[in-house]
């Protein structure tokens, strides 16, 4: 059984109006609000938000070869490595190197990453040339090997800090 003329009574806050729905064949032909005429209408007294500006991360705003070259000097890797883990060439870091050039934010982000990790390292094995000849060696964790190359994606490095804490902690797999 269809119903041709329905009308509903609806009061919200202090607004009240009337629902007038027509159906006819299982189908929705008009919808139409009257308001009640004389209702005071007020504004929703809501707090305004704070609004925070996003800033680039100080260490990568203006990340130089001079910061970059203080990072590289407490490594073992070759140039070449040092390109592959950032993604550009090894004349473009040559370049950087002739004029202090500053590096584009999304490689800046990776050495102040692979910082992290040398860190970790040198905590984890006492030096960091241990820790780069562990890296070298293709180490195994529950996740699959470990290579070099894991430093060269995020995902990557972060199973390499992973499988650093797991020693820190004593859990070998």
């Amino acid at each position: 059984m269809v119903k041709k003329d329905s009308k509903k009574f609806v009061q919200c806050g202090q607004m009240s109006y009337i629902c007038m729905t027509f159906v006819s064949s299982m189908k929705k032909k008009v919808n139409s609000i009257s308001y009640k005429q004389g209702a005071a209408t007020s504004k929703a007294e809501e707090p305004l938000p704070v609004y925070r500006s996003v800033k680039a991360l100080p260490q990568v705003k203006d990340f130089t070869y001079s910061e970059f070259k203080k990072i590289a000097d407490k490594t073992p890797f070759t140039q070449a490595e040092w390109a592959s883990i950032l993604h550009v060439s090894e004349r473009t870091l040559q370049r950087y190197a002739k004029n202090n050039g500053s590096f584009a934010p999304i490689n800046a982000e990776r050495a102040v990453q692979i910082e992290k990790v040398i860190k970790e390292g040198k905590i984890t094995f006492g030096k960091v040339e241990n820790f780069y000849n562990w890296l070298k060696r293709k180490p195994y964790m529950l996740e699959g090997n470990l290579s070099f190359e894991s430093l060269t994606s995020y995902e990557g490095i972060q199973k390499v800090l992973t499988q650093l804490g797991r020693i820190q902690h004593g859990l070998f797999a």
